[in-house]
């Protein structure tokens, strides 16, 4: 890899892989698929946003490695993450002849690497999967860590698999191609990593705002990197949500319900991460856990970075239903991701109905 890419490491034994980070990232691909044993027949799967962009530079780079590259491009948007998308992909993979050592690769944001994850993990009980993600959102949450799915009718990622990419390769160029709004719902999951695991780099974010608004580059590098770093240190202790991995939900009980009443694709997932993290510090304030003032600081910062910290359209009612078809909830038991300062977690399975209503209504419009 050249000098000026960071690297950061995945720890999972046999499965462990790298995620390279960097201005032109995406050129690594040729010599990175050239080093593997891979079949000649891959598949690229995008989206309609992102495919006119960034395809024919994918499959040319694949073909340097004399890899020939399939295209499956699905509808831009969360809709596209269902069974129904999932077996028109399937049968592109099967008309473009792609056997057990052909890879998948996933170019877009995170419905495609997500969608592009389950095919992976599906066709031919797994091939070798490969995540180029092309949004902030991606680059810091869905493209690491192995978690795929598709939607149900009746909840967010329902139907999925632990599936570890062979590697990810974060180009930051890709982002400049994003519009404000893209750049403000991965800014949703770089907060709460601040929340979760790193105060320092909580109150960098209230220091630099508006730089990291602005795509300032190394503040958006430094904040790839650490928040690469952090998932990636959670996830090499805790691969599959036996315990530590836990704390990554923070903000989302809440926000599965948002995005599910208001409809897939009226709140971006940042968004409703943003929603949902001002519900947990509502709860961790009522519990005693944490002080007013931290509610406040992090409404304050959801609110500099463009990202909104109140739901519309959406019921107390309905929401408090969802949370129990939460794939996260077991035996009808929510358990909350909660916390008492930045850089701190609590665990908590026995909230009163009362004090999560309330929350839920702090947080409607």
């Amino acid at each position: 890899m050249k000098k000026d890419f960071d690297i950061v490491r995945v720890e999972l034994g046999p499965d462990s892989y790298d995620i390279v980070i960097g201005s032109g990232a995406l050129d690594s691909l040729t010599g990175f698929v050239s080093g593997k044993k891979y079949s000649r027949s891959a598949l690229i799967i995008t989206d309609t946003n992102v495919g006119p962009l960034y395809a024919d530079r994918v499959k040319a780079l694949l073909a340097a490695a004399g890899i020939t590259a399939a295209v499956a491009t699905i509808p831009a948007g969360e809709a596209s993450k269902s069974l129904m998308v999932a077996e028109e992909v399937y049968t592109t993979a099967i008309e473009a002849g792609l056997d057990r050592h052909s890879p998948v690769i996933a170019l877009g944001g995170g419905v495609v690497g997500d969608l592009s994850g389950f095919i992976a993990a599906t066709y031919m009980r797994g091939v070798p999967f490969i995540q180029i993600p092309t949004s902030l959102l991606a680059d810091v949450d869905s493209s690491v860590g192995g978690k795929v799915a598709v939607n149900h009718r009746l909840g967010k990622n329902l139907i999925g698999a632990f599936y570890q990419p062979d590697a990810v390769f974060i180009d930051l160029d890709c982002l400049k191609t994003l519009p404000a709004r893209e750049i403000s719902t991965g800014l949703g999951e770089i907060v709460k990593y601040g929340i979760i695991s790193d105060a320092a780099m909580f109150d960098y974010l209230e220091e630099n705002a508006e730089a990291v608004k602005a795509l300032d580059t190394e503040a958006v590098r430094h904040l790839i990197i650490r928040s690469c770093e952090i998932k990636a240190d959670v996830v090499s202790r805790d691969e599959k949500e036996g315990g530590l991995r836990r704390i990554l939900n923070f903000g989302h009980t809440m926000a599965h319900a948002v995005e599910k009443e208001a409809g897939y694709g009226c709140y971006n997932h940042g968004e409703a991460v943003a929603i949902g993290m001002v519900c947990a510090a509502h709860i961790s304030a009522a519990l005693k856990l944490a002080d007013e003032a931290l509610l406040g600081r992090i409404e304050k910062l959801c609110r500099q970075l463009d990202l909104p910290t109140r739901v519309e359209n959406c019921t107390v009612d309905k929401m408090y239903e969802d949370i129990f078809h939460d794939k996260k909830t077991v035996n009808g038991v929510v358990s909350w991701v909660l916390t008492p300062c930045p850089g701190e977690t609590a665990i908590k399975n026995d909230v009163p109905e009362a004090i999560v209503r309330a929350a839920m209504t702090y947080c409607c419009a």
